[in-house]
């Protein structure tokens, strides 16, 4: 019954590794070396592990000396049959620093513990990246041959791999597996790496008209899944005789880019590559993309192009293989275990599926089968009343989910039961926007209980009329009308975007005011504080356009809600109904454009951008014809009731001019 210790349980061979041992009747105990942020990982993996009380956990480091373990574990480890070490850095787009650490520096600390421990064998997990760029058979006995080594990944799995055979001091064995893909069986996978990286501009092929396409032949590659390297490692790691010895993990015949592409082209429902341009044409055509790079601008627009699709440039220079990877003596060590390389072709659909519900980076953009809106989680401030009720009410009937937000949660409790009457579902959070603590508890909150938060709208505000004049010592209405209408939604919005980000998709609305696409006399604390919101939007938008993440701005005209209220005169204005301001919402959710408003509010902004002057002297009109409202602190004026006539005509004549305009 043999011991093990083996580093790197939480990564993606390790974790198949280590099941794979469970399943001996040879093992006797696991040892695990783990670091302490990764305890919950590991045992999340665990829970499908068979056997798995024979497994034991050693909290450490593989950066730190003697990986950082106590004495009393160095004891209990003494005489371990196995030390297999798999923790690495698998990454050819890392830096030179955080890859010697991992890879260097973890590996020669491991052979150090290993001697200590007096360990039967030393298993070291390697790369095929060790032979860099040599050119023609490369095989198990090779190791040195004066190969290029092109990235630091390819530098310190060889510097790693070099430790192992000059300096480890008890009997070794070398691991080298080939591209590593997910399972075969479960296409379980944890990260983008390899092939991956081209799975997003892939599935942007599935709409193209299915006509034979020719690629280019740059080379042959080496794929295979995890699965076989975890159960070719598990056999091998247990078979005598084999110590000084090293295995290549790699697919017997190298895959050629036109295999390679058809397999996930068939998954992704993408054309098909008919053929390949012969080597003496691709060799050319490539030299000379290779020759743009140093001409000025080339090389930006090919990154950036490549940023677009989520592919690391490097990975140009490291997809295909210059060697060819000889593996008889491996396959002579596992003959007769069953263990082979499946072909690509036959998991290839297996992998798509894994990587397009888990993996796929734009997924949550992806629609669902009742519209745009079906299933969308979409948090709504003020929706209590107005505005913000009347858009909940359409965002459910279009089959989205409203997360309800504002101060007053029985008010919210309300809108969710007539949501719930009408067939539809929705999620209460009361919360004071002005308060950093209630917004980071409520999105907690809400991140805790939703599957994600998709869309954002800024509704709930505060609207002052008040002339200046009448604000000589009132710069309270400056403040709280910030606190609301800038403040609070740019807390919100702060708060929503690690985990927009994080998904790649988010759309916040903003609803603004017509008042910022003019001049609006009586409403400089209300516009000014709009017209923050929608600047700090604009800016963000061109920091987050890369991330999925859209903002649209509603410059909304005036609405009969109970903001309004308190001014009288706009008894008489025309006005919007918050079910008709909702539907320029919804609208801006469905379409998300950059800008919402009406022909009435594009006028005067026109206006003001051509005649700025005469704008004014319009708008000063405006501002001698309408009063100050009794509860701004003016007057009152004219008197507002049933039957009379409330506005002069010239008043009337400008309210309907400027349609919706606050005045």
């Amino acid at each position: 019954m043999a011991t093990y210790l083996v580093t790197g349980a939480t990564g993606l061979i390790g974790r198949h590794f280590v099941r794979e041992l469970l399943t001996r009747d040879d093992v006797d105990q696991v040892w695990l070396l783990v670091r302490e942020q990764s305890r919950e990982r590991l045992e999340r993996a665990s829970r499908t592990w068979p056997a798995a009380d024979r497994v034991r956990t050693v909290v450490g480091d593989v950066s730190q000396p003697r990986l950082g373990i106590t004495d009393s574990d160095v004891l209990a480890l003494t005489g371990v049959d196995h030390v297999v070490h798999l923790a690495a850095l698998y990454d050819v787009t890392a830096d030179d620093e955080a890859s010697v650490i991992a890879n260097v520096d973890g590996t020669r600390h491991v052979i150090e513990l290993a001697a200590e421990l007096n360990a039967g064998c030393l298993h070291h997990v390697s790369s095929v990246a060790v032979a860099g760029d040599y050119r023609g058979k490369f095989t198990e006995d090779m190791f040195d041959a004066g190969q290029r080594l092109v990235t630091a990944y390819h530098r310190t799995k060889f510097e790693s791999e070099r430790l192992v055979r000059t300096q480890t001091q008890v009997p070794w064995r070398v691991y080298r597996p080939a591209i590593v893909v997910g399972d075969s069986t479960t296409g379980e996978m944890d990260k983008i790496d390899g092939p991956y990286y081209f799975f997003s501009a892939l599935s942007r092929l599935d709409s193209v008209p299915h006509v034979p396409v020719v690629l280019p032949d740059i080379g042959d590659t080496n794929i295979v899944p995890v699965d076989y390297v975890a159960k070719a490692m598990a056999y091998l790691v247990n078979q005598a005789g084999l110590d000084g010895r090293t295995f290549h993990l790699v697919s017997p015949e190298p895959q050629s880019v036109k295999e390679v592409y058809n397999a996930f082209a068939k998954a992704a429902g993408a054309p098909r590559a008919a053929a390949t341009l012969d080597r003496r044409i691709s060799a050319p055509l490539l030299g000379l993309v290779k020759f743009a790079e140093n001409v000025p601008g080339v090389s930006l627009a090919r990154d950036a192009v490549l940023d677009r699709l989520g592919i690391p440039p490097v990975l140009l220079t490291t997809l295909t293989f210059e060697p060819r990877f000889e593996a008889k003596k491996t396959r002579a060590a596992l003959a007769g275990s069953g263990i082979e390389v499946p072909k690509l072709g036959a998991y290839a659909d297996v992998l798509w599926r894994y990587w397009r519900e888990h993996l796929d980076p734009l997924r949550a953009r992806r629609e669902g089968h009742g519209g745009r809106l079906d299933g969308r989680r979409v948090v709504i401030t003020g929706a209590s009343s107005g505005i913000g009720r009347a858009t909940a009410l359409k965002v459910a009937a279009a089959g989205g989910v409203p997360l309800l937000v504002a101060r007053r949660e029985a008010e919210l409790e309300e809108v969710r039961a007539e949501i719930a009457a009408a067939g539809g579902h929705s999620f209460v959070y009361p919360c004071d926007l002005t308060d950093d603590e209630s917004v980071a508890k409520t999105v907690s909150r809400m991140l805790a209980e939703q599957p994600g938060v998709d869309m954002l709208v800024n509704n709930a505000g505060r609207s002052i009329r008040r002339a200046v004049r009448l604000s000589y010592d009132r710069i309270h209405d400056y403040e709280r009308a910030m606190a609301i209408n800038y403040f609070g939604a740019v807390r919100l919005i702060l708060a929503l975007l690690p985990h927009m980000t994080e998904r790649r998709y988010g759309h916040i609305v903003n609803v603004s005011s017509i008042g910022v696409q003019g001049i609006a006399p009586r409403f400089s604390a209300y516009v000014a504080s709009k017209a923050a919101l929608d600047y700090f939007s604009k800016i963000v938008a061109t920091e987050t356009h890369g991330a999925g993440i859209t903002f649209t701005t509603v410059h909304m005209p005036l609405v009969r809600t109970p903001m309004i209220r308190p001014t009288k005169i706009y008894d008489a204005f025309p006005t919007k109904s918050p079910e008709q301001a909702a539907d320029m919402v919804k609208d801006a959710l469905l379409n998300r454009p950059k800008h919402i408003g009406t022909p009435a509010g594009f006028m005067i902004q026109t206006a003001y951008a051509i005649a700025p002057g005469f704008v004014d002297a319009v708008a000063y009109q405006g501002y001698r014809i309408f009063p100050d409202s009794a509860a701004a602190g003016g007057s009152g004026g004219i008197k507002i009731g049933k039957g009379e006539r409330n506005l002069t005509a010239a008043a009337t004549a400008l309210a309907r001019l400027t349609k919706g305009f606050h005045w």
